[in-house]
Order: C-alpha cells, then structure tokens, then sequence
C-alpha cells in the first residue's frame, strides 16, 4: 500500500496521531484512520498475539458480547441460510451460536481455518465480528466479501467505530497492535456507495451491510 493513500478509499492521508512511536494517519476522503503500514507486525508476530486470546466459545461474557450480531442474523435469516464466519479466529463463538440455533455455518480464517476452496462458494450471510479492523487491505477485502454474496445477502461486522468525539490518546481500542484500520461511519457509507450494497446499519458496533 502507497502509505500516502487510503487502503480503502485512496484519498490523502494526513499525520492524525504517534502513539507509543506508531504513525497513525487520517483519510481525508473517508476520515477512516490507518496504522501506517511500517508498523504493521509480521505474520508469525500477528499469529502469536491472535494465540493470546483467550476466545472460549463456553465464556458467558464472551457470548454476551457477540449475542447482537447472532440474533441480527437469526432474525434476517432461516436456519436454512448458507453462512459464512471470515476471520473465525481459534475460538469461533459465532458458529457455535449459530449451530446451537440450527444453523450450519463454514469458518474461514488464514490463521486457524485456512479453507481456500470455501472463498470459491456462495453464501446468504457473512459474520465478521472483530475481525475487519485487522484488514491490511480493506477494501480488497470488502470487494471480495461483497463477492461472495447470493443475491439479497448481508454482511454482519463488529468492531469500534471511529468518531471526532473519542479520545484516542486513551482508546483502549487502537492498542491491540493487530488493530491497523479504524473505520468512521464515512467510511461505512463508503464502502456501501462504492461496492454497490442497497443499504447500510449502523447501531453502536453492530455494522450491517445489505445487498
């Protein structure tokens, strides 16, 4: 990535902000901020971080916090739906949810589940829940994603999204070192205007985007 243009959008970047000598950089078309890409880790150094999450399908806490995303997509879809978990990690709570409920979602991740053939399919839904602020190259990512869908299907993220009003000096959220792009609800709105999806939601870190 040219790290004077927005691996979403390529507008021009300016300084925003170094935090613990890390350069952060802010869009000045989509207002998405962006670790620049020096500081970005190796992928064996990414993968050890990812081990040490402690995602256990079984943790209460942890079921609670993904449990908007599970019931948006129960309410939007039959158990019968084709469901897509991407960046599933080592502990995937979503699919298990889901298959509790009668679903019978596939996972992908490169670190933990690294199907290629299931980017080959087609799905109704596509889950990524604390996933998409790791994309190194979000809109290749959204493309492909967007790809992916049948006709009338909808993706499901979590994460923070980025606004004037956080103080980002003390944002627990940009210090997980994995965490490389932050999206503003611009540049949601972005990705909906140019990959051609018929609507977008936005409620709190629950992000909806419909075919």
């Amino acid at each position: 990535m040219d790290k004077q243009r927005c691996s979403l959008c390529s507008g021009n970047l300016e300084q925003f902000f170094i935090f613990r000598d890390i350069l952060y950089q802010r869009c000045l078309n989509c207002y998405a901020l962006l670790m620049d890409p020096n500081f970005y880790l190796s992928p064996a150094a990414e993968k050890e971080r990812y081990d040490q999450h402690n995602n256990d399908p079984a943790d209460p806490g942890y079921r609670r916090f993904v449990s908007p995303l599970v019931e948006r997509v129960k309410a939007a879809y039959g158990t019968g739906a084709a469901g897509l978990d991407y960046g599933a990690g080592s502990g995937p709570v979503i699919s298990a949810m889901l298959k509790e409920a009668g679903y019978r979602p596939v996972l992908y991740d490169p670190f933990y589940w690294n199907e290629p053939n299931l980017l080959k399919d087609h799905y109704d839904f596509i889950v990524c829940c604390e996933v998409i602020e790791h994309f190194h190259r979000p809109f290749d990512e959204f493309k492909r994603l967007r790809s992916l869908l049948n006709p009338g299907g909808a993706i499901f993220c979590m994460t923070e999204v980025f606004s004037d009003t956080v103080d980002f000096l003390n944002w627990r959220y940009k210090n997980d070192p994995t965490h490389v792009f932050f999206y503003h609800q611009d540049s949601l709105a972005w990705i909906r205007d140019n990959l051609d999806f018929s609507s977008l939601e936005i409620s709190g870190r629950l992000i909806v985007f419909q075919q």
